[in-house]
């Protein structure tokens, strides 16, 4: 049985993991008959946001605190994510990626990533493991991998043109699709990014999540 790492980077979408793509990961995984277990970073996120109002909230989360609620608190440490322990590593989307994991939401192609989430990506990678990035998260692929690996966040033109600054090839991609890079096996589908709907997301990450088993 494939054994799948999730790094989560909060709770909700726009401070945190996108709450349907999680939870659609963590569903196609155990349909395909692989295990799981979630990773998060142990650090204060970087705001709350009110999701009925959209409005900032003058409070502080924690990151791993949050990515509990949709790991029904089975959510270990970043830091002690070993590559050597799984056959994979998937990131969902959602606005954590970028504010939480990274400063992309911020600094789009002048963006740094977390270092551990970089050197945690960066450890499967080098051992030929493949990952799987959803949604935004694709945006760390240039900071992460070799230069010109596919990448796709969909069809938005700005923030395609700040994932090739940062060094991924971009790919324009549909809803229910994904691209493929084969030689670094690293798979990304636009997941909310385009999706209208639960189901349209929950297409391309059956895709994702299938070609990330077939590669493992």
């Amino acid at each position: 049985m494939k054994q799948v790492a999730i790094i989560l980077s909060g709770c909700g979408v726009f401070d945190g993991a996108e709450i349907h793509e999680s939870v659609l990961t963590m569903l196609h995984l155990e349909r395909q008959g692989a295990r799981y277990q979630c990773f998060a970073p142990d650090i204060e996120q970087h705001h709350v946001i009110n999701h009925l109002t959209g409005e900032e909230q003058d409070e502080q989360r924690n990151v791993r605190v949050e990515a509990a609620r949709i790991a029904r608190g089975d959510v270990a440490s970043l830091d002690t994510l070993d590559a050597s322990a799984f056959d994979a590593l998937i990131l969902p989307g959602g606005f954590g990626v970028a504010k939480n994991l990274s400063d992309f939401a911020f600094k789009g192609a002048q963006s740094s990533v977390l270092a551990a989430v970089k050197e945690s990506c960066q450890a499967f990678n080098q051992l030929g493991k493949p990952i799987a990035y959803l949604c935004i998260a694709p945006a760390l692929i240039g900071h992460i991998h070799p230069a010109g690996t596919l990448a796709t966040i969909g069809n938005d033109e700005a923030t395609a043109q700040a994932v090739e600054a940062l060094g991924a090839s971009h790919v324009n991609c549909g809803v229910a699709d994904i691209v493929v890079d084969d030689t670094h096996k690293v798979i990304s589908t636009p997941a909310y990014m385009l999706a209208g709907s639960i189901s349209e997301a929950s297409a391309g990450i059956e895709k994702a999540v299938q070609k990330l088993l077939e590669f493992a």
